[in-house]
């Protein structure tokens, strides 16, 4: 696995990125990995159809296709 040294990092963003991987609970290494692979890669997106059981309590008995047609009607 590749090491990445960065040079003149200004105090005030260490000092973030401290804070921000503490409060995912991961090392500053993991977080800064986390970061640059967003970046590159981009955040994966998910369909509803992926999501299918997430929350399937509050879902019974509704068609999500239905419910989010309603939802767009509804911006209109």
């Amino acid at each position: 696995m590749a090491t990445l040294n960065i040079k003149n990092m200004p105090d005030a963003l260490y000092r973030k990125l401290q804070k921000r991987a503490k409060q995912q609970r991961r090392s500053l290494a993991q977080e800064v990995t986390q970061i640059l692979a967003e970046a590159v890669e981009g955040r994966r997106t998910y369909s509803i159809l992926e999501l299918q059981g997430l929350g399937k309590e509050v879902w019974k008995g509704i068609d999500a296709d239905e419910h989010v047609e309603a939802e767009r009607k509804s911006w209109d």
